[in-house]
């Protein structure tokens, strides 16, 4: 997973309709404030990029092909449909004095800076940094309390559990693209099955990429601050917030896989290439 530039202004409202100061914001509004809707519109570019090394590293598809199958996937994946439903989550779960708690956690300087580094590790080409610097800060800080924080943060993240979903969502597109192209029938709910099938062996390997991703993202933030934020997040209002968002996300990013290989299909068919 997926998990910054200077934080953007918070578009918090003060005053709301009607002039009472310091009325609980709404579910739009706390969005804003969290980092959320800067690391959504990273998605589409994200499942693209995997879906697209994907196809290119199987060699069954030309790289031109694999780009332009990459770009339909990509399409298929809108931010604003993927905020839309998290807003939506947002009012049907969270009271106002969650979104309030939320909110005012989310103004914090420390939460500023932590949503910051959060933003910047969930940019596509920042992957490739991870990784190089892995190996590197796993010895830093292999035994430390960094490392024995992991687990907690995991857990009130449902950061690994959030990977593995993301990562089953991309091969089961890249899957569903590759059965366009081959004369066999396979149907979506056969991948989608072979497919879950892995979860076991997938969440092993998400967990230490999620945990490669956690030492780089937060390596500029103490252990103080992080407490904090683990505090927030297993608070009742930080909770709710977490699972809203993560489960929103998820759908959002899932429920469009299906419809790829058709999209696929029409693409790679005699009668559309015939027509170009």
């Amino acid at each position: 997973m997926r998990l910054a530039t200077l934080v953007k202004p918070l578009l918090v409202v003060t005053f709301l309709a009607g002039g009472i100061a310091n009325a609980a914001p709404n579910a739009q509004q706390v969005l804003a404030a969290s980092p959320i809707d800067d690391i959504v519109t990273q998605y589409p570019a994200m499942m693209r990029q995997g879906i697209r090394e994907g196809m290119k590293q199987s060699g069954q598809v030309p790289p031109m092909v694999a780009e332009t199958i990459g770009q339909i996937v990509s399409s298929s994946f809108r931010a604003e449909d993927i905020e839309r439903r998290i807003v939506t989550g947002l009012e049907e779960n969270l009271s106002d004095a969650q979104l309030t708690a939320v909110r005012d956690w989310y103004e914090t300087p420390v939460a500023q800076k932590i949503s910051a580094a959060e933003i910047e590790a969930s940019a596509p080409e920042t992957w490739q940094q991870v990784r190089a610097q892995a190996p590197a800060l796993n010895k830093k800080y292999q035994g430390t309390e960094r490392a024995l924080m992991f687990d907690r943060f995991d857990r009130a993240s449902r950061a690994t559990e959030s990977a593995v979903d993301t990562s089953i969502a991309v091969q089961l597109g890249m899957a569903t693209a590759m059965a366009a192209l081959s004369t066999d029938s396979v149907h979506y709910e056969q991948l989608r099955q072979r497919i879950e099938g892995q979860r076991s062996m997938l969440r092993g390997v998400m967990e230490q990429q999620v945990y490669d991703s956690y030492l780089y993202t937060y390596r500029n933030i103490s252990n103080q601050e992080l407490d904090l934020y683990l505090d927030f997040l297993e608070s009742d209002a930080g909770s709710a917030f977490s699972r809203v968002v993560t489960d929103s996300i998820q759908q959002a990013i899932t429920e469009p896989v299906e419809s790829i290989g058709k999209q696929v299909s029409r693409f790679l068919s005699p009668e559309s290439q015939g027509g170009q």
